[in-house]
């Protein structure tokens, strides 16, 4: 018996990463799986999305966990899309109890940029981040207070959303903004939606070992930038990186029943990041 047995998670960016380890532990707990990605690359990023390939391995890796999963391409950017994407997914599985707001993208540069770059940079971070977690809380909402049963809301932030870091540009100050934005939306709706006893929280990750912190671009401009990068971004606790496992283990423990008056709290899963600073 899992912790989530006959439950239904809706989880964003699901094709790789934290999104994918997320709907495989779910599922592993017992949970079914409505999970939607992008799979198409955003200009102003600098590095792959998920592609429709690697959603679709996603659902593989679900079924081998014997649960179902309704895998979508959708845009958390567009509202009405991504409804229609978890509408659909709820006709047919039935229910929904758990949502992951978990899609994200961090376009960091270690060149000057142009003015007009450091604006497209900001408005895709914050549109994906911050836009795209309130249009999947929004999509979820309806679902979760007719279904009667509470649920859990979880939205991935980052220890960027706890402290200020990410230098002058466009995307690492879009980025942090976007990550302390989230709170704001879980402390909110936390209390809007407490009465039907649905649970918010955010989950608030050091650099986790996935394409969002090895890319090519990351990586420079974590060298080129020893202000905000370098000895600056390093764990008390003897580790790097975290593993996409490591949050999924918060992640399990939110959406289940062991934290079920667990809400408004953001919670650092960080190897002691935000303690140190």
């Amino acid at each position: 018996m899992g912790q989530l047995d006959g439950k239904v998670a809706f989880i964003t960016g699901a094709a790789r990463g934290q999104g994918r380890s997320h709907a495989v532990r779910l599922a592993g707990e017992g949970a079914d799986v409505i999970g939607v990605d992008i799979c198409a690359d955003i200009p102003a990023n600098g590095y792959a999305m998920g592609t429709r390939e690697e959603l679709a391995e996603t659902e593989s890796l679900v079924k081998e966990q014997g649960r179902r999963m309704i895998g979508a391409v959708a845009d958390v950017r567009d509202f009405h899309g991504l409804r229609a994407a978890l509408d659909a997914g709820v006709a047919e599985l039935g229910r929904l109890d758990i949502v992951c707001a978990n899609a994200g993208i961090a376009p960091m540069a270690f060149r000057e940029l142009t003015i007009e770059e450091e604006l497209e940079h900001w408005e895709a971070v914050v549109g994906v981040n911050l836009s795209g977690t309130f249009n999947t809380v929004k999509a979820a909402m309806p679902h979760l207070i007719e279904g009667g049963r509470g649920g859990s809301i979880i939205i991935t932030s980052s220890t960027a959303g706890l402290r200020g870091f990410g230098g002058t540009q466009g995307g690492g100050v879009g980025y942090a903004a976007s990550k302390h934005g989230v709170v704001g939306l879980m402390r909110t709706f936390a209390n809007a939606l407490a009465p039907h006893s649905i649970r918010v929280n955010t989950v608030h990750p050091t650099a986790v070992r996935t394409m969002m912190a090895v890319n090519p671009g990351m990586t420079e401009w974590l060298e080129q930038n020893p202000e905000g990068g370098g000895p600056h971004l390093q764990n008390p606790m003897p580790v790097d990186m975290l593993e996409p496992g490591d949050i999924s283990d918060a992640v399990a423990f939110l959406a289940s029943d062991q934290a079920k008056f667990i809400t408004g709290v953001a919670m650092p899963v960080d190897a002691g990041f935000c303690n140190k600073l």
